[in-house]
């Protein structure tokens, strides 16, 4: 009996689960006659098939994706219980944020000074740094084709509330004018992992490497190397010990966005979220997998690499939730520990695809919502500024919604305006953290190729 249980927990039965579940949560609205409690015990009894199936099949993705679901279920039937849930995600997050520094820092100084030549490290630097703007470049201009298409901000009445009010001004209040390329550089390295300043972090690690590299004692050239390696293989296995609360940190996560955003708002700007969703599925269509396909990267195995970082990313709108895991799973995919260790960290600075994309569709999106008709011009050189101010933006708290009342402002509008969307940003975040992600994980996977380093992967 228990083995005929075990073949049932397959992938086709749990896509029907999940179809099922669609259906009952699309039945309530329509069918209002029919008791709520009925919906809401057929969709938890659903739910825990989804669970049973996530349980034989020990697949970090399927306990990941059930926890989502539950989050949501609950998020909606118990708002003030999934309020209280949010603790385990701030955990969860707590506990990456420990782990991100010293594992860049570890696989960077192994990667460079032990792996590589000084030439390698800037032809490398120097087809990332390329890449990344071409594909942000594009992002941006997705953005605005989406927006101008869908005109999602045309006849849009969403006054600010109070909280939203307050959450703009809090982190209005974080701005500061800065000079982007002098913030690159670390002037204290303490201070840039207190910040969780990933670039300056890289910086840091990529000179300390250099000079590792540089030093003529062998013995202790190899002496730091082997520590290196040894902290390197330690953070991993602390991602693995941290990971087996990721299900609980997605639950507590989607039931609090759930519970916080509630129906009204977003209803009110489904459009936006539509235009948003679409335009990012078109990017990866249209953009992420013609370029997969050219650098001929075997894409079940790379989807099957990405899957767990990727719905990480999602349920908790965080790429640095999923930044060990992405970097742990290019390296099982056969991306060489130097490569994942530059690529991905620097990637989270540069080479932020669903980021960008959103910067350029929500500028536009306000300036309908306040009657404003861009020309092709001005748009254009929104898309100029947010090529520079659309990096950095990972690791910071509200640091995108900073930008874009930065753009706003520069269009002549009340920066406060931009208060508006703050009521469904948890939701279009979870979208473009995950494309932020799976842009990088393919970049890296890319720029292997370009070296010469994924020979010898069989699709």
């Amino acid at each position: 009996m228990w083995s005929n249980l075990k073949s049932l927990a397959n992938t086709k039965v749990y896509l029907l689960i999940f179809g099922l579940l669609l259906v009952a949560f699309s039945a309530q609205t329509v069918a209002s006659n029919v008791p709520k409690g009925l919906f809401e015990t057929l969709r938890f009894g659903l739910i825990l098939m989804l669970f049973f199936i996530a349980f034989f099949r020990k697949k970090l993705s399927l306990w990941i994706f059930s926890a989502m679901v539950l989050g949501i279920e609950v998020g909606m039937d118990f708002p003030a219980f999934a309020l209280e849930m949010e603790r385990f995600a701030k955990i969860f997050l707590r506990l990456i944020k420990t782990l991100v520094a010293p594992l860049i820092f570890a696989t960077l100084v192994v990667g460079i000074a032990g792996h590589s030549s000084l030439k390698q490290v800037g032809r490398m630097g120097l087809k990332s740094i390329l890449y990344f703007e071409i594909v942000t470049t594009v992002a941006l201009f997705i953005g605005l084709l989406a927006i101008n298409v869908s005109q999602a901000g045309r006849g849009v009445n969403v006054e600010v509330n109070e909280k939203m009010h307050e959450k703009s001004s809090e982190l209005l209040a974080q701005r500061v004018e800065k000079d982007h390329f002098v913030e690159i550089f670390p002037e204290n390295i303490a201070k840039s992992i207190a910040e969780n300043s990933i670039l300056q972090i890289v910086v840091f690690s990529v000179i300390f490497a250099i000079g590792l590299g540089m030093v003529k004692n062998e013995q202790h050239k190899l002496t730091m190397l082997r520590m290196n390696e040894s902290l390197a293989e330690v953070m991993f296995k602390f991602t693995d010990i941290v990971m087996y609360l990721a299900p609980l940190a997605v639950f507590g996560a989607l039931a609090t966005t759930v519970a916080k955003s509630g129906t009204e708002v977003l209803m009110s700007l489904m459009k936006l979220v539509g235009t948003l969703y679409v335009a990012l599925l078109v990017f990866v269509v249209a953009v992420l997998l013609p370029i997969a396909l050219m650098a001929r990267i075997p894409l079940r195995k790379f989807m099957t690499a990405v899957s767990e970082p990727v719905s990480l990313a999602f349920a908790t709108a965080s790429s640095e939730a999923a930044l060990p895991k992405a970097m742990e799973n290019m390296e099982r995919f056969g991306i060489p520990k130097h490569i994942v260790g530059f690529v991905i960290p620097t990637g989270y600075s540069f080479n932020l695809d669903g980021t960008t994309l959103y910067l350029s569709l929500a500028s536009v999106f306000i300036a309908q919502m306040s009657g404003i008709d861009l020309s092709v011009g001005e748009q254009i050189s929104i898309c100029l500024v947010l090529m520079l101010t659309s990096k950095g933006v990972a690791g910071v708290r509200g640091a995108s919604f900073v930008i874009l009342a930065g753009t706003v402002a520069s269009m002549g509008l009340d920066p406060e305006k931009a208060s508006v969307i703050l009521g469904i940003d948890a939701v279009m975040d979870m979208a473009r953290t995950s494309v932020n992600v799976l842009g990088n994980c393919l970049a890296t996977a890319v720029i292997a190729r370009s070296e010469g380093e994924l020979e010898h992967i069989k699709s």
